[in-house]
């Protein structure tokens, strides 16, 4: 498993955003829009979280399997679906690791999301970015960015919400805060098509402090520990 993210296939393997928004042809014919297409994924994202709850496994887990998912609907149409008994999971494993063409690496803003709220003095914002983080797994954010930009981009949303002048640490970064913007406006324009949050109190509902082993890493492979 690689340890750097610069040389490992998570980053080798980003996407442009036109390359994930796209409908495939069988789909197109059946009528089914972008839109669709993005509602489906959310459903999918969801359902993988609320399974979770039920087994009662770590985020981290939970977002790399958002992951895998949202990997495999980049690359195949919505009819190739894994419909299967309990007593088939082991024989479709092989089907989705061909699926995912065994691109299983995946590194997390999690790590970064901790380090970078010290090294901010933010520490008071760690649930409201938390919970940011776990909302960009309902969108393709992961696909296409570096996991220190998106960690950014919600520490970015935090500043605004708590009125915290952050300025010149952004610009210590030595980032493309153009970049930074632009995700955070695709976090904030999904909260605002979705109409699922609209303040800090609800944004942060749902979610609770994370205990310290949850930032032990930012890289992850489902059922390879």
């Amino acid at each position: 498993m690689a340890a750097n993210f610069w040389t490992s296939s998570h980053y080798k393997q980003l996407q442009d955003p036109e390359d994930v928004d796209v409908v495939h042809p069988l789909d197109k014919d059946r009528g089914m829009t972008l839109e669709d297409f993005k509602l489906i994924k959310l459903h999918m994202s969801n359902y993988i979280a609320r399974l979770a709850q039920n087994v009662k496994v770590r985020q981290r887990v939970v977002a790399t399997a958002i992951t895998y998912m949202r990997r495999v609907y980049a690359r195949r149409n919505s009819d190739e679906r894994y419909r299967f008994e309990i007593k088939e999971i082991l024989e479709m494993e092989m089907k989705i690791l061909e699926a995912l063409n065994y691109y299983l690496v995946v590194f997390h803003p999690y790590r970064a999301l901790s380090q970078m709220l010290q090294d901010a003095g933010m520490n008071d914002a760690t649930q409201l970015t938390w919970g940011l983080v776990n909302d960009t797994y309902k969108m393709d954010l992961i696909l296409i960015h570096p996991p220190h930009l998106i960690a950014l981009a919600c520490i970015y949303i935090a500043s605004v919400q708590k009125d915290k002048e952050n300025t010149a640490w952004f610009e210590e970064l030595r980032v493309d805060m153009n970049v930074v913007k632009n995700i955070a406006i695709e976090i904030l324009d999904f909260y605002d098509s979705h109409k699922q949050i609209t303040d800090e109190k609800s944004l942060t509902r749902e979610c609770r402090q994370p205990p310290p082993e949850y930032f032990s890493g930012d890289v992850d492979v489902i059922g390879w520990k």
